[in-house]
């Protein structure tokens, strides 16, 4: 980062008293027991909650289970999720016990069809891999992470029913004893999964369908497959994939035609049996499975709700939208409804943006939702691929790809940006202006991020909390930057892109030598970006654009009027976390259900 003493725009500062509410003026005889409920602690509900804590906002989090799962779930994280998790700090710890997978091999009856490699040429990320870890392991990171912002999981405490009440939302909730109580929160938010109680008391309905039934089973596998990519395998007696655990020897077995299994030794030494001969039929390949330690038959859902919430309740993950489990998405796609919804509702929480911008939750996500469902029912079709005539087809079709490096670089390149979410966009809403908005910011390569002095400090300003203006600036220009950061500076941070690191009377200079990060942003001399919380593009603009007017129409706040009402007016309530500021010199942290066969569980 740049030196502290020439660094002008202000921190992040705490305020002592709370924003006023968002839909009403605060009444004195409103009281919270905390800002936001959050409901279920699996990877959803940790991350709405860490990115709510993150945020300043007192969190409370429960879960009916009587402690952390044991099992396996979901697995695959992709790329757009591992940027996630790096704004959020646990990256790190995360890659350090995965397993990256690069490559999609499909076999057919005995013979290797094509390898599919990952193509990040057309949307560049810091993270070119899918990576293999196990859903239990991502809620103990995710868990401790929460901790580090005061954030404590409740376990055996269970949801039975809530009321809107306009300013608040009063829950009753059932302890592992027995006890009933009533808690009183400013909002409430719903992860707990596919049967959810939010979802279920909002009366929003799950619209869609079942179809296949499945069968996955988690074993060692003794044969010499890479394990650095995913085995997809038609045979006579039908489809098999198999994903790799970061355990040595370890795969995620589907079925997708064989699905009989009653439990018992007798049974798991059966599945096991299958799929030996199933991989051996495919692949060519002598492979041994060993008994399996988890097995799970379940009826593949594609379901979604209109919208993710009403008044001062929501819905996030699971809760929101099921689907099948082919490509690996619902785990990804319910953190990304987490972050997208924890941002927008702090600031509202806090006073720095009105109850509107809780419209563009539903507006940005529900899209999602619709296109998550209808690439899935593909990806099902296509994994199952049921159809001798479809699969010879497919033989041909493949034969062709091979053959032809170009077309074969861009299927890669369609697959790619479907199931990572890196191509997903925000083009309209109130949390985005015109056209050239709603794009993530950070579409940068490991190599060139590594190489690039402008990069690296964007990055890691972007792993803070709160808004970044990203301004080219001219010298004219900066009296007003610094005005601006005045007058937004309690969330705003204002970082000038100068070419080197002695800029003085620079408001938030941030050295770019050599220009790269303007020259990959594309950004003339006099413009700027907004970026929001998330990592994404709000607002774009020339030398002829001011700042401060696509602040306003956003719909966000200067410090100056975010105030919370007179001490007179408001009951005594804890102390509220301080918001974490952005340091002048600050350095990045360091860090050491339903199954599904990649990702997918809230």
């Amino acid at each position: 980062m740049s030196p502290g003493d020439a660094r002008m725009s202000p921190v992040r500062q705490h305020r002592p008293t709370d924003a006023p509410r968002p839909r009403e003026a605060t009444h004195p005889r409103d009281h919270f027991d905390t800002q936001v409920l959050v409901v279920g602690a699996g990877p959803v509900g940790l991350t709405t909650a860490h990115e709510l804590a993150r945020h300043g906002v007192r969190v409370r989090l429960i879960d009916a289970a009587p402690g952390p799962a044991a099992t396996s779930r979901a697995l695959a994280t992709h790329a757009r999720t591992l940027e996630t998790y790096d704004q959020m700090g646990v990256a790190a710890e995360l890659l350090a016990r995965g397993q990256r997978v690069e490559h999609f091999t499909l076999h057919q009856n005995g013979r290797r069809l094509i390898r599919l490699d990952t193509d990040y040429s057309r949307l560049p990320t810091r993270f070119p891999f899918t990576l293999m870890v196990d859903q239990v392991i991502t809620e103990e990171v995710l868990r401790r992470a929460c901790a580090r912002h005061g954030v404590e999981v409740e376990w055996g405490v269970r949801l039975t029913g809530f009321e809107d009440l306009g300013t608040a939302v009063r829950a009753r909730l059932r302890h592992a004893d027995g006890g009933v109580a009533e808690t009183r929160a400013g909002w409430l938010v719903g992860c707990d999964g596919g049967h959810s109680t939010v979802r279920k008391g909002l009366g929003l309905p799950l619209i869609g369908d079942s179809s296949e039934t499945w069968l996955i089973a988690d074993a060692q596998v003794d044969c010499d497959l890479p394990r650095d990519s995913i085995h997809w395998m038609r045979t006579r007696a039908g489809t098999v994939m198999m994903v790799p655990f970061p355990d040595p020897g370890k795969w995620r077995l589907l079925d997708t035609t064989d699905v009989e299994y009653g439990g018992g030794e007798a049974e798991d030494a059966a599945v096991a049996r299958r799929f030996a001969a199933k991989i051996r039929a495919g692949t060519g390949r002598a492979a041994r499975v060993h008994a399996p330690t988890w097995v799970s038959v379940f009826a593949i859902q594609q379901r979604m709700v209109p919208r993710m919430g009403a008044g001062r309740v929501f819905v996030a993950g699971d809760a929101a939208h099921v689907h099948s489990p082919a490509s690996g998405q619902g785990m990804n796609t319910g953190v990304q409804d987490a972050v997208n919804l924890a941002w927008k509702l702090a600031a509202v929480i806090r006073g720095e943006a009105g109850p509107r911008l809780l419209d563009s939750y539903g507006a940005e996500r529900v899209p999602v939702g619709e296109r998550l469902l209808r690439s899935t029912r593909l990806a099902t079709a296509l994994v199952q691929l049921r159809s001798r005539t479809a699969a010879a087809l497919l033989r041909a079709a493949f034969g062709l790809v091979g053959a032809v490096p170009p077309v074969k670089a861009r299927l890669q390149r369609r697959i790619m940006g479907g199931m990572t979410a890196l191509d997903l966009t925000y083009r309209t809403g109130p949390a985005v202006l015109g056209e050239t908005a709603g794009t993530r910011v950070a579409t940068v390569g490991p190599r060139r991020a590594a190489g690039s002095p402008g990069w690296r400090e964007l990055t890691a300003e972007l792993a803070r909390p709160g808004w970044t203006l990203l301004a080219f600036a001219t010298p004219d220009q900066h009296p007003s930057l610094c005005a601006l950061a005045e007058a937004y500076g309690g969330y705003l941070s204002v970082r000038t892109v100068v070419p080197a690191t002695s800029a003085t009377g620079v408001p938030g200079p941030l050295a770019d030598p050599g220009g790269r990060l303007r020259a990959d942003l594309g950004t003339e001399p006099g413009g700027w970006l907004l970026i929001r919380p998330d990592g994404y593009a709000a607002a774009r603009g020339t030398a002829a654009d001011r700042p401060r007017d696509a602040l306003a129409a956003l719909g966000l706040r200067p410090v100056l009027h975010v105030v919370g009402p007179p001490a007179s007016a408001r009951p005594e309530q804890p102390a509220r976390p301080p918001l974490p500021t952005r340091p002048q010199q600050p350095a990045r942290p360091q860090h050491p259900a339903r199954p599904d066969v990649l990702g997918g569980d809230s």
